[in-house]
């Protein structure tokens, strides 16, 4: 005995500086000599009852009144010396342990105590010893739980990790003893036992859940986990015992599975329709041709994880949008667009979004392209009309574009064309007496393509010497609809600022419109502003340097030049030069004789003639001048220069919408006399294809103003298409009806078409985002049937593509405080609408997220002024932490009482989040609406659409990251949560934790070991 107790004096002495260490650097030597003291009480009582036989109960008696109050026993490692004691000979001692089992019932030591103590004894060849640890095991295995502090929770995580690598470091040494002694009946029960407690650890979510919190805390440790499991396999096939040797496989599997195990998403939806990717595909080839390929890539793939849509029906859905699109564009421009979009843009994004990297790939890209196809050949309505609309064979272009860039194999491709003629066949007749001479649309702009290179290439050579080769590529872009099918490639192909800025180069020095050089300017500059309306100010507009001072022109279209979504202030300086000039201008204007402007510079003209159109206008509203007098005006006007006339309708719409119904007529008059062409014949150098330019600039111009009092701009005429996606709103009915009749007609039809959209977009910029949002908030909240609503809020999600951004703002900031805030709103909140509403934050938020962070913000969302907009600094006010106040809250030692304050004892600033830890900028107004809104989930008692917002967050999380939007969530609110039964799940809990963070660790251990 004294030997043993020598034994044991010696072994504690020898670590006492390790523990005196734990004391910390300002503990005293005198505290660590009294702790050490008390270990060898302990061990003195533990060898005293053992030598005076006392019960467990006596002994549990005797040691709490030798011992001092409040002494932590498993400070004091009890559940380790016990179990030293207990197994110092060739078997255990029973009655020690019955100690030890005695402790653990009367939680005198912790759970993670008695698992760290069995995981220390490594002598596996000692059977008693080990079934004795084993039984020991089975008292608590099933019921593992910690209530205590976040650090006592973290060592039931470390506690389970030592135990799992024992447990198969012990399966390891059994199957090496199969190996060399054979199949012994002993090692094969000793074998089953500690797979038994390991399958039994490991089958529960929680226990796996807590190793991998273990794993990440101690990365060290995990690589013993590795090396048993190495080591376990290569002696599997000692194991004679087939089912055995297939529990212990899957045993091993269910290891490997506890590093992955928040990327194991649930079984993707069963239904085959999508309708968000059908309408963010006619959303993007109506209004944004010129955008950047990789974020429509990145949307895209968004939309994709969030619904978790499988390969092929994804693919199926882009082109089921772009047929859709070329059935149904109006011809001319928008059809080339289409074209284009289908043709050139669509198939270099799909190569982006093979090599776009997936994680672990089940199937190869190629072949989910090959089976998309598959299924797009049984919609062979689908594709006749398209046949029809393009007059050519649709499907075998996309084929060959495809087959091109390695997106389908060349049997693949054969065997795709080779059934799709058979279709064909079948098909009625497409091509007619009357398009047999029609070239079809796609084939030109896949010829384009080259061409639009080759033009770039040509431009940017020296052509000073000589000009040949420039003028005929140059005539040739201005022949028959060559510039626009040239156009629309380049943008499609993302060219077009190259293109519109070398080519207005060029064509300045080669002076295409001969022989007057100023003619070619102004030529140039109807060009620039088709452009300008058609494709946005971005492919017209220099990049900013501040070394170049910026052309007058560009200056003119960013503060003049009317566009979808600005508003022009008639009173702006740019509409107010030197008076001497702007009488000259009048003179000139009313003179009877032919007009010259050989006077005044360009500039002067531009900015000169505003001043003069009000001139005459307010003239004529005086009665000084007749009607005669006002068309003679004009007529000067748009005789001579049809860049002056653009430059009156400019400050003529400008000026309309801040005049009352009853004082437009006038100005709007004005507005078609210059949109007339004249009569008679004009010996102008190619005045004809100016005026055409010229007006169809205007008619774009003034479109909107016009459609606001109902009034048409020019009467109808026979053969001439109007303006595609123009007078779309019914006049004189309440905008608010008109979105709801819109809305409802979406939702009956299934799909956002190409016409919807530009009137969601007309909507959106009249009412403003609040109204747009609120008022389809409204329409998703009326719905009542499940899959009705899912149908809502797909097409809600698409339509809020429009501008994602400021309508995530808008809901996330306004709508939804609102709604959970007010008692009047909470039975709108039940399911499914509410539901529905949670489903569409969470995709709308993740959206913005993702696109804000990367700076993808489309060229239609940034060119939209923000007139609704306010100061989102103010209308959030946070206390953001200080830095010194944070390493307190990091530093304390009692951060319960700090950080699980109850939600309504709380501030917003008291609450840490891991965006906090990540220094995420504050001041940016999206990431202070998420702070606010994560603020709000706790506010009410609204629990139903917290539960649904929480699991719509865990649902869309990208491979089990927690992904932009929890990360603003207080970690006080995960203690709350887990108390809604629904989310009380360790999966739950481990997505919604930052686990990168020590303390997100803490936090999810605290939660999930309190289950």
């Amino acid at each position: 005995m004294c030997s043993v107790k020598g034994r044991y004096l010696t072994c504690y002495w020898a670590r006492a500086p390790a523990y005196q260490a734990r004391l910390g650097a300002t503990g005293s030597f005198c505290r660590g000599q009294a702790w050490i003291m008390k270990v060898v009480n302990l061990k003195q009582a533990i060898l005293q009852a053992w030598k005076e036989r006392w019960s467990d109960y006596q002994w549990a008696i005797n040691i709490k009144k030798n011992c001092p109050k409040g002494a932590s026993w498993d400070y004091l490692n009890l559940a380790e010396a016990l179990l030293e004691q207990a197994m110092i000979g060739p078997s255990p001692n029973p009655l020690i342990l019955s100690y030890l089992k005695y402790a653990i019932s009367s939680q005198m030591v912790s759970y993670s105590s008695v698992l760290t103590a069995i995981s220390k004894f490594d002598d596996f060849s000692r059977e008693l010893c080990i079934k004795s640890l084993l039984e020991i095991m089975d008292m608590f295995s099933n019921r593992l739980s910690c209530h205590g502090k976040a650090e006592e929770c973290i060592g039931l995580c470390r506690a389970m990790l030592c135990t799992m690598v024992w447990l198969l470091q012990g399966c390891a040494w059994y199957c090496e003893r199969l190996q060399e002694s054979g199949a012994l009946p002993v090692l094969e029960n000793s074998l089953r036992a500690c797979l038994g407690r390991m399958t039994n650890l490991l089958h529960s979510t929680k226990n796996r859940a807590l190793v991998h919190i273990a794993r990440l805390e101690e990365q060290a440790s995990w690589t013993n986990v590795e090396q048993a499991m190495l080591k376990l396999s290569e002696n599997l096939n000692a194991v004679t015992n087939q089912t055995l040797k297939e529990d212990l496989e899957e045993c091993v599997s269910l290891v490997k599975s506890i590093p992955q195990m928040l990327s194991l998403q649930s079984d993707p939806p069963v239904h085959t329709l999508f309708p968000s990717v059908h309408a963010f595909i006619m959303l993007e080839g109506t209004m944004n041709l010129t955008g950047e390929t990789q974020p429509l890539v990145e949307q895209l793939m968004m939309i994709k994880r969030m619904q978790r849509i499988p390969a092929p029906l994804f693919v199926l859905e882009i082109w089921k949008a772009c047929f859709t699109g070329l059935i149904e564009s109006p011809e001319g421009n928008e059809e080339l667009k289409w074209t284009a979009f289908t043709f050139l843009k669509i198939p270099q994004v799909l190569l982006r979004l093979k090599k776009y990297p997936q994680g672990e790939k089940t199937q190869d890209f190629m072949e989910d392209m090959n089976v998309a196809f598959e299924y797009l050949l049984n919609l062979t309505p689908l594709l006749d009309k398209a046949d029809q609309r393009c007059n050519c064979d649709c499907l075998s272009l996309l084929l060959q574009e495809c087959n091109k860039l390695g997106l389908l194999s060349e049997a693949n491709t054969a065997s795709l064309t080779a059934k799709r003629s058979e279709d064909r066949e079948h098909a009625p007749r497409l091509r007619t007496a009357e398009n047999a001479n029609i070239q079809p649309n796609p084939g030109l702009i896949l010829r384009a393509e080259p061409t639009v290179t080759n033009i770039l290439k040509t431009v940017d050579a020296d052509h000073s010497k000589s000009p040949e080769g420039l003028l005929g590529v140059l005539g040739h872009m201005l022949s028959g609809k060559s510039l626009d099918l040239l156009l629309a490639a380049a943008a499609a192909t993302g060219k077009l600022k190259s293109f519109a800025q070398n080519g207005y180069t060029a064509s300045g020095s080669a002076y295409i419109f001969k022989p007057n050089k100023y003619m070619n300017r102004v030529s140039r500059r109807l060009i620039s502003a088709v452009l300008f309306q058609t494709y946005g100010s971005e492919v017209i507009l220099s990049d900013p340097s501040p070394s170049s001072e910026t052309p007058f022109f560009e200056t003119w279209l960013q503060t003049c030049m009317p566009e979808e979504g600005k508003t022009l202030n008639p009173d702006h300086p740019c509409f107010r030069p030197e008076s001497g000039k702007v009488e000259s201008l009048v003179a000139l204007l009313n003179s009877s004789s032919e007009m010259k402007l050989v006077q005044m510079k360009w500039h002067e003209i531009c900015l000169s003639t505003p001043a003069a159109i009000l001139e005459v206008l307010n003239a004529w509203e005086n009665g000084v001048l007749s009607v005669e007098a006002v068309q003679k005006i004009t007529d000067n006007i748009k005789g001579k220069v049809c860049s002056m006339a653009i430059c009156a309708v400019a400050w003529l719409v400008a000026h309309v919408r801040m005049l009352g119904l009853d004082e437009r007529e006038k100005p709007q008059t004005m507005i078609r006399q210059l949109m007339t062409p004249m009569s008679g014949e004009n010996t102008l150098q190619f005045y004809h294809e100016r005026v055409v330019i010229m007006s169809s600039i205007l008619e774009h111009m003034c479109a909107d103003v016009f459609q606001q009092t109902g009034l048409s701009l020019r009467p109808a005429v026979e053969g001439q298409e109007p303006i595609p996606y123009r007078d779309l709103l019914p006049a004189r009915q309440p905008i608010r009806q008109s979105l709801q009749t819109q809305f409802r007609e979406v939702l009956e039809k299934g799909w956002v078409d190409s016409h919807a959209f530009h009137l969601f977009e007309n909507l959106l910029h009249m009412g403003g985002v609040f109204w747009f949002t609120n008022n389809l908030v409204k329409e998703l909240l009326k719905e009542t049937r499940k899959e009705w609503a899912s149908r809502v809020v797909e097409l809600l999600y698409s339509i809020f593509c429009l501008d994602t951004q400021q309508i995530t703002l808008t809901l996330l900031g306004h709508i939804l405080p609102r709604l959970l805030t007010d008692p009047a709103h909470w039975h709108s909140l039940a399911d499914p609408p509410g539901r529905a509403l949670a489903k569409l934050s969470v995709w709308c938020a993740l959206s913005s997220c993702s696109s804000h962070h990367k700076g993808q913000a489309s060229a239609r969302q940034r060119k939209r002024q923000r007139e609704d907009i306010e100061d989102y600094t103010s209308l959030f006010p946070l206390d953001d932490t200080q830095p010194s106040k944070l390493m307190r809250l990091l530093s304390s030692n009692e951060d319960e009482t700090v950080m699980l304050s109850s939600p309504g004892d709380r501030s917003m600033s008291s609450s840490l989040s891991a965006s906090q830890l990540h220094t995420v900028n504050m001041r940016d107004p999206l990431n202070r609406v998420l702070i606010t809104w994560c603020y709000h989930l706790t506010a009410g008692p609204h629990t139903q659409f917290v539960q649904s917002f929480i699991e719509e967050c865990v649902e869309c999380s990208e491979q089990g990251s927690r992904g932009s939007i929890l990360q603003f969530m207080p970690f006080t609110m995960i203690s709350e949560l887990v108390k809604l039964q629904a989310l009380a799940k360790p999966k739950t809990v481990l997505s919604i934790t930052d686990l990168s963070l020590p303390l997100g660790r803490r936090m999810a251990a605290k939660a999930i070991a309190s289950l």
